[in-house]
């Protein structure tokens, strides 16, 4: 029978809070069978429904935010049950479900590339169980052994007899069988729909404006919510008068939301925005309104040569080295704030009664979410429920943060028994975000007389992520998160050998707080590395492919798609009048990725022309996916490099929208020729370290194009006339 848990709700919450739930129990599947007795007559297992008319409904349990986890999980779970592709359809079971049935689909999170990666195996079983299930209803149907029987595209059939009967017909009396454990999984050279690059299944809602985001919801007698929030970060709310809106049209109250945020209710979003807009406020901005960009890089830049510092990777001696060196290479890196500018604004939807609260909200972990509403809420986990919808843009900001949900539950509050819509302006989202942390590198090399590197030493300065978001996570005070494309071994080991090493973290935490920004601290740190590496190259009169490959000579997956986009785009060979290239390697969320950049400068002028990417994921469970999860990347990472920054101005974030946080547009994009070369064996990410590659490749190629080095991003700073 179906197991439930009593989880208190202080236990929820805090399990929930550190990125992904840890309650100590991981079912993959219900324990026992009868799923009509407990209440789940309509399904085969907690994974697959089959309806009578040959309908097959997946739920997938991780968040569709544009990256395609949806799609990639239902082949998955398609390839073992043995259905037809063309009859799949999915939904999102609730976390509430989910706790209440001994967590059967285990995380919700959707982040750091672990959507497939993290969940391919018992998605799998789902899938495999249940079409054991459903040959197992039509053997006992025909008095004939399950293993007489096969199944394909929702078909099974009798070796023996020709009999044949389809999944639907079967359906409930396979629903009432055992589920059976540990069903053996094909060998991925044996998958007939994994592996191929099948069409998504949100498409078309989002080609044609069916598909319903959080910010286009509705619901009946629904009210609308605007909030602003103190500009600085740690400061409160003063005063407000209520009364020079009250009257204003639609208004149904002002509230206050925790000490440090007013929210104007209203009949319409548009009323509650045009009423906050007008509402007189008065913040205490605290001393934290004194900072500015230039006191944040000072503070960040004192880590560079401070004594104390965490060690992130060290082998041999790389400091006495580098002092005896008689030659060396140094150079100072930065990287600035940078907001996650989600075309979708935060918002979200609560319903709360004394006895229950529902939220409907895009969130990229369905069980964070839920803590955050039953704290709000003032309820047990029990209580509470939230219907995830896609998101219209995640990149981090919906996953360890669920702000916007808690604001939602504590404004509904207000109203019991109402549904109240919180939806932030463009410029609250922009000012209010977890950002991309400010860091700033030193790094040195020494040299033999042959111009190989004898030592490698790397200072990062700057902010923690782990200490702002999840402390709870710092290992013995340091971010292993920080060591991101550094650390000696796993999902982000550096992909270069050294005799001699040290990579180091001087923590320097300024007020405004970071977050996790699609690639995380794979970005910078490749931008750091491989920018240095090209900077050794060149000093040492080296080419910069040959560099790295001798450097590479215990990193084979690296050399190996490095090697595949330098010989993709020519390298080696004439690029066309103007043109010059740049590469980049790394690895980063398990997987191993490489580009080449063609570019050129015309009077200063930047125009990139293409990129190769090649990609080594272990498994591809959608190569048209990863393409577009390349591109996409591509987007996100180049945007970054030529106008990502965030700057502080009085203890604020000045970036309020677009017109002054810009992002590529589209004839500034270049090709992106993507090479998918699964090696297999093991099973990496995409969405996340395929952007790290971009900006050091496209900036290794303007040095070649002008002989700059652009140390300090973002580049819209930079003059690019030849040096």
């Amino acid at each position: 029978m179906t197991t439930t848990f009593d989880v208190s709700r202080r236990g929820f919450v805090v399990g929930a809070a550190t990125a992904g739930l840890a309650l100590g129990f991981r079912l993959p599947f219900d324990d026992g069978a009868a799923h009509a007795q407990a209440g789940y007559p309509d399904e085969i297992n907690a994974w697959v429904v089959v309806q009578p008319d040959e309908k097959v409904i997946i739920r997938i349990a991780r968040s569709e935010m544009g990256q395609g986890t949806l799609t990639g999980l239902a082949q998955l779970v398609a390839e073992e049950l043995e259905c037809d592709w063309a009859d799949v359809t999915t939904e999102y079971p609730t976390p509430a479900t989910n706790l209440q049935r001994g967590r059967v689909w285990q995380s919700f999170s959707t982040g750091g590339s672990r959507g497939i990666r993290e969940s391919h195996d018992y998605v799998r079983q789902g899938g495999a169980a249940a079409r054991e299930m459903l040959i197992a209803a039509a053997a006992k149907d025909w008095g004939v052994a399950p293993g007489d029987c096969r199944a394909e595209k929702g078909v099974i059939t009798h070796a023996g007899s020709g009999r044949s009967t389809t999944y639907g017909k079967v359906a409930k009396a396979a629903a009432l069988l055992e589920v059976p454990a540990n069903v053996p999984l094909k060998d991925p050279k044996d998958w007939k729909l994994a592996g191929k690059p099948v069409k998504r299944l949100d498409t078309a809602a989002k080609v044609v404006g069916k598909q319903v985001y959080g910010a286009d919801l509705r619901l009946p007698g629904m009210l609308n919510a605007a909030i602003r929030q103190c500009p600085v970060f740690g400061g409160k709310l003063a005063s407000f008068d209520a009364a020079a809106v009250q009257s204003m049209p639609g208004v149904r109250k002002v509230v206050v939301v925790d000490d440090n945020a007013v929210a104007v209710i209203a009949e319409r979003w548009w009323q509650a925005k045009t009423a906050l807009d007008e509402l007189p406020v008065k913040w205490d901005e605290g001393a934290n309104a004194q900072v500015s960009s230039a006191s944040i890089a000072a503070f960040v830049e004192e880590g560079l040569t401070a004594d104390q510092a965490f060690v992130g990777n060290q082998n041999g001696d790389a400091e006495a080295v580098i002092a005896k060196a008689a030659r060396k290479v140094e150079a100072v890196y930065a990287y600035p704030y940078q907001n996650h500018a989600t075309m979708e604004p935060m918002n979200a939807t609560a319903k709360w009664t004394e006895a229950r609260c529902e939220v409907w909200c895009p969130t990229q972990n369905g069980e964070a979410a839920l803590a955050a509403a039953a704290a709000a809420a003032g309820l047990q986990p029990q209580q509470c429920d939230v219907h995830k919808l896609h998101l219209g843009g995640g990149f981090g900001r919906r996953g360890a943060f669920h702000d916007y949900v808690r604001q939602a539950v504590l404004i509904a509050r207000h109203f019991p028994g109402t549904p109240v819509k919180l939806l932030w302006t463009r410029e609250e989202d922009m000012t209010h975000g977890a950002y991309h942390p400010i860091t700033q590198c030193k790094l040195t090399a020494a040299l033999d007389e042959n111009g190989d590197v004898m030592a490698f030493r790397v200072r990062i300065a700057g902010q923690s992520i782990l200490a702002g978001v999840m402390p709870q996570r710092l290992n013995g005070g340091a971010d292993p998160v920080t060591f991101q494309c550094y650390a000696p071994k796993g999902d982000h080991a550096i992909s270069y050998s050294f005799p001699n090493l040290l990579v180091d973290h001087a923590m320097r935490n300024p007020h405004v707080p970071p977050g996790f920004w699609r690639g995380v601290n794979a970005n910078q740190n490749t931008v750091y590395t491989e920018c240095f590496i090209d900077e050794v190259a060149h000093a040492a009169g080296k080419d910069p492919l040959a560099f790295r490959l001798k450097l590479m000579a215990n990193h084979p997956k690296n050399a190996a798609v490095l090697k595949a986009a330098a010989e993709r785009a020519g390298w080696g060979g004439p690029a066309p009048a103007g043109v010059f290239r740049g590469l980049a390697q790394c690895t980063a969320f398990g997987s191993h990725i490489a580009a080449c950049a063609e570019v050129s400068v015309t009077g200063g002028k930047l125009k990139i022309h293409r990129i190769v990417a090649a990609t080594d994921c272990g498994h591809a469970v959608n190569p048209q996916q990863i393409e577009a999860q390349v591109e996409g990347s591509f987007v996100y990472g180049l945007s970054a490099m030529l106008y990502g920054e965030c700057t502080v101005k009085d203890g604020r974030v000045e970036q309020q929208n677009f017109d002054t946080y810009q992002v590529m547009r589209i004839d500034e994009m270049p090709e992106v020729e993507t090479i998918v070369m699964p090696s297999g064996g093991f099973w990496g990410g995409v969405g996340e370290p395929t952007i790290a590659v971009a900006a050091p490749a496209v900036l290794n190629a303007i040095f070649a194009a002008t002989g700059k080095r652009i140390r300090r991003l973002p580049l819209m700073h930079h003059d690019l006339g030849t040096a």
